[in-house]
Parts: C-alpha cells; sequence; structure tokens
C-alpha cells in the first residue's frame, strides 16, 4: 500500500516541533539571533530526540531551539506556510497545526499578533498548496493558571476563522485537571473545541478526569487508558478520539516499541483512533511513515487505514463543507 499516494488528514501535530533545520539557521542568521552552533548537523541533532529518550521531559528539550527563533511574525509566518507545504508534499489534504501562543511573546509580540502570523502561513499555504488548515492554542500545564484565560480571550476573535480549539499540553501530572475546570468551561461557552493531552505518561486517570471534568472531545495520546479500565471505558463509550502518534509514543517511553503500541488493540475493540506525528522534526517522521510502521507491526488493510481516515474527518474540527470534501477523496 503506497501511504504518501492516499490522502490523509493530522490532528495532532505541534508547530515548534515541526520546524525545519534549515530554517532555524535562515531565521537566526537574518534575524541576529544566537543560537549555539549554525551548522546544520548539529542544528538537527540538537532538534532530533533519539528512540530512547530517558523521558517525556528529555523529548521536550528539543523545543528549545525552535522556540529561540520563533519570536518575530515572519519567522512565525514562515514556520507555519513550511509545515503545510511539508505536509502537502505527502498528500496531506488537512491539518490541524497546535502550538502555545505564550511562548512567542519573549520580544514584544502581543498574543494576537503571534496567532494572526501563524494563522497569515496556514492561509499562505492553502493559496499555494492543495491542503487546508486549522489553529489549535494549546495552554502549558507548568504555566499558572491565568496564562489559560489569556490566551482564550486572545484567540477569540479568530475563532471561526482559523482557530478551532484549546489545549492543554506540556508535562503530565497526575490530577491535572481539577484546577483547569474553569478556564476550560468559559472557553467552550466562547466556542472552542476541546482536545486535551492526557495518559500521554502513565497516568490514564488523567483521561477519565479529561473526558469528565473538562468535556474534552479528543485526547492527545491516551495510551495508558490500557491501564485504567474506568478511562477506557468512557472513551469507548462516549466515542471520545484518541489522536495517537506511535514514533512519539516510543521515544517518550509511554512504549517500548511499535509493536507494543495499543493503537490498534484499540481500534479493533471499537475505540475511536486516528494516526498523526506529534512533531515531525523532533520525531524525525511523517504521516506516510506513521502509516508504514503500522503496516509493518499489524499489516493493516485499506479498510482499516479508510476506517482511520473517516475517524479522522468526523474527529476533525473543520467546518461541514471540509469534511464533505475529505470524505468525497476516497
Amino acid at each position: 500500500m503506497n501511504f504518501k499516494m492516499l490522502p490523509k488528514l493530522e490532528l495532532h501535530c505541534h508547530l515548534d516541533g515541526s520546524v525545519r533545520p534549515r530554517t532555524i539557521i535562515d531565521i537566526a542568521k537574518e534575524e541576529e539571533i544566537s543560537i549555539p552552533c549554525y551548522n546544520i548537523e548539529s542544528v538537527e541533532n540538537m532538534m532530533i530526540a533519539p528512540m530512547e529518550c530517558n523521558s517525556l521531559v528529555e523529548y521536550l528539550q528539543r523545543f528549545e531551539l525552535p522556540i529561540m527563533v520563533m519570536q518575530s511574525k515572519k519567522s512565525l509566518r514562515r514556520i507555519a506556510y513550511e509545515l503545510l507545504e511539508d505536509a502537502a508534499k505527502e498528500n496531506v489534504k488537512y491539518i490541524e497545526i497546535r502550538f502555545g501562543p505564550l511562548l512567542h511573546t519573549k520580544n514584544g509580540l502581543t498574543l494576537e499578533e503571534v496567532i494572526q502570523s501563524v494563522l497569515d502561513g496556514i492561509k499562505d499555504a492553502e493559496n499555494n498548496f492543495n491542503i487546508k488548515g486549522n489553529l489549535i492554542l494549546s495552554c502549558l500545564r507548568n504555566m499558572p493558571v491565568d496564562t489559560v484565560f489569556q490566551i482564550i480571550e486572545a484567540g477569540k476573535k479568530f475563532l471561526n476563522k482559523g482557530v478551532v480549539a484549546i489545549d492543554l499540553c506540556a508535562n503530565e501530572e497526575a490530577g491535572f485537571c481539577e484546577k483547569f475546570i474553569e478556564p476550560i468551561n468559559l472557553a467552550k461557552e466562547c466556542g472552542y473545541r476541546v482536545t486535551i493531552h492526557a495518559g500521554e505518561t502513565g497516568i490514564g486517570e488523567n483521561v477519565l478526569h479529561a473526558v469528565k471534568k473538562l468535556g474534552a472531545e479528543r485526547i492527545g495520546h491516551g495510551v495508558f487508558i490500557k491501564d485504567c479500565p474506568e478511562a477506557y471505558s468512557i472513551v469507548k463509550k462516549e466515542k471520545v478520539i484518541l489522536e495517537m502518534c506511535p514514533t512519539s509514543n516510543i521515544q517518550t517511553k509511554a512504549v517500548d516499541s511499535y509493536k507494543n503500541h495499543p493503537l490498534y488493540d484499540f481500534y479493533k475493540n471499537g475505540i475511536k483512533v486516528t494516526v498523526n506525528t506529534d512533531n515531525r522534526t523532533v520525531s524525525n517522521t511523517n504521516l506516510t511513515n506513521e502509516y508504514d510502521n503500522l503496516l509493518k507491526e499489524f499489516n493493516i488493510t485499506y479498510e482499516d487505514y479508510k476506517e482511520f481516515y473517516y475517524n479522522s474527518i468526523e474527529a476533525s474540527f473543520a467546518d461541514l463543507k471540509t469534511k464533505i470534501e475529505l470524505r468525497n477523496m476516497i
């Protein structure tokens, strides 16, 4: 099966984890940003996480260099454009990019300017390539709760103009959902859809809380519902979509190998799963590669692929017109 030729959707892709290494060097030179080195091989080594990371924390260190150069309108616009260009080259027809706006205000940009710049890059790419994109605003769990309210307020004017959802991400601690109930409820009232990183690092109960307390429609990763029957049950019963990222999960030690990844078992047992990259550069992958690995380990069929594709359309935060167009592609 030639997955590169098939139309694809991606629902879980971080902007700062998917920057071209060459672009890091270009921006650093152009904007006179001091980075540790300007050699392409060295920059790649700093950005690409090994398959044998010790933890999610080590994996997240690979974002430090990209964030250093993602501090201007021009750089944010360029990086968003290039991400959609790279995705379009492998026949991704629709992508939802997520990023944390607060990480890009170090040089004085307002949150609104940061969001607008990324949306401009998405629009530029939509005009040049056969792809559509939307934006998810990520809030970092290790920042004060007040910052979530700031992002919700800043993003409101962009709802239905490219911004579609709110997300909670960064390192995962047990019971994190409780302190975010108020801001996530406000986000829903404003019209944001909700996807939450949970169950990525051994805490399946966080998925249960994300669904029950935060009203998560989708879960980023969700690997560890396998160890929490109550979480597994609610995900299956409520048809909560899992945004699964196999290569990333191996790197962060959520699983030890592709063959032991629970994605296919979840799917066979009626759980709605989707296939994603998480971070194209940090995980040195693309969506074609993720599907190729599923073919190699689980011998997935074309019917399986179509089910993943349709799950992604159903779960996407795209408008109805876009969903119909995507359905008609296969």
